[in-house]
């Protein structure tokens, strides 16, 4: 049976799980010596505070239910933890992640051939729009870890042509987006599809609304809880600021003003909808601000390449939908813009964690119209945030 999950409506009744113990050393987490010499070859050198709570309970075989600020580890938490138990003489999956975007899924996939490197462990990058002929010959071949999406991993799973038998561990990571009703179906679907008994259920995210703890306590035995209220998520290294809008055609304005005096060495612009993301970079463009957009509706090779152009720093604005809210790190990104305001509290909080991720200081500039003034003041309530008016002299701000 799996154990109750405190309700998440109320702030004081989340709590860690008791027996939550904090690791100031990779060296004390019983992990294999290869696994190790990856970690620290990856640039880790210690672990940060969701690693220093969260890895042991993975390498103990734990389920493990846990939640910390955007840009603090996650990756490297379960990354780590479930490479502690992949046997690399078995060639056969197991170890499976599910996220919800396949930028993220990369990012992750290289994050374990990384820390793996030395374990010589194979990962499968499974997402929409990759050869489904190489997916196949890459199972076919023998892999330890499926890193994917689950619209191409079920359909695998679906095929036969991924071997369940030895899978050790499985993991949501953005637990909220993944069991949303436009994930829901799929992966109880894969959780479905003849798992043992043994395989160990973890998930992550940076917020952990009521929906995921109802399913926690469904699919989750006996788990681990690393937990922090609302008002811990708040991302003190980020300054918060607001420009007042009185019409939306003035928004352009203000994002042409705020790129002619501000020393921006890379920024991500979110808007809500594909159709204003691509109207937005078009207006940009004319007014002589070289940048690119990303959505989730361009194909395959456009979508990477643009990624790649942002992430190598080639181009130094992107402005983009929620596709890259959740997980990506630019090293250099500072500045975060939202055009429009996210529709929930929990997307506000990842889109301003792709700033100041890993503890560097970052900045926010939320543009306002009236009618998007109530739902900032609800987020700005919820988290305990500090926000204030953007300064007339902008140039001042340190970025």
């Amino acid at each position: 049976m799996a154990s109750t999950i405190l309700d998440a409506s109320n702030p004081a009744l989340i709590k860690e799980s008791s027996d939550v113990k904090i690791y100031e050393s990779f060296d004390h987490l019983d992990l294999p010596e290869n696994l190790l010499r990856g970690i620290y070859a990856h640039g880790f050198n210690k672990p940060s505070a969701i690693q220093s709570k969260g890895i042991k309970p993975m390498v103990d075989k734990r389920d493990t239910l846990a939640q910390a600020q955007s840009g603090t580890g996650k990756t490297g938490t379960f990354v780590i933890g479930s490479l502690s138990g992949v046997d690399p003489t078995i060639n056969k999956p197991q170890v499976m992640v599910l996220v919800h975007t396949r930028e993220l899924a990369d990012q992750i996939h290289k994050v374990f051939k990384s820390i793996g490197q030395f374990m010589k462990v194979k990962v499968l990058w499974a997402v929409g729009g990759n050869n489904l002929r190489d997916d196949i010959r890459a199972l076919e071949e023998g892999v330890q870890v499926i890193v994917g999406c689950p619209g191409r991993v079920y359909d695998l799973a679906s095929r036969g042509l991924i071997d369940r038998s030895n899978m050790r561990y499985l993991i949501l990571d953005e637990a909220d987006q993944m069991l949303t009703d436009l994930f829901y179906k799929q992966v109880m679907c894969i959780l479905e599809k003849g798992f043992p008994a043994t395989t160990q259920v973890a998930l992550f995210s940076a917020t952990m609304p009521d929906t995921v703890l109802s399913v926690a306590e469904k699919i989750l035995k006996n788990p681990i809880r690393i937990l922090i209220p609302p008002d811990a998520v708040k991302l003190d290294g980020i300054v918060q600021f607001y420009v007042p809008i009185t019409r939306i055609d003035y928004k352009v304005e203000c994002l042409a003003d705020l790129y002619k005096n501000l020393n921006i060495a890379q920024a991500v612009i979110f808007c809500n909808q594909r159709k204003t993301a691509e109207q937005l970079a078009e207006k940009m463009t004319q007014l002589g601000y070289p940048i690119t957009c990303l959505h989730g509706e361009l194909d395959k090779k456009e979508r990477q390449k643009r990624m790649s152009d942002f992430m190598s720093g080639d181009c130094r604005a992107m402005i983009a939908t929620d596709i890259i809210a959740r997980g990506i790190d630019v090293q250099q990104l500072s500045l975060v813009i939202n055009y429009e305001l996210p529709n929930n509290r929990e997307d506000y909080v990842h889109r301003i964690g792709r700033a100041g991720r890993f503890g560097r200081k970052g900045t926010t500039i939320n543009l306002l119209l009236p009618e998007e003034e109530p739902l900032m003041k609800d987020i700005v309530e919820h988290y305990k945030m500090v926000l204030q008016e953007l300064p007339e002299r902008v140039d001042l701000i340190s970025l």
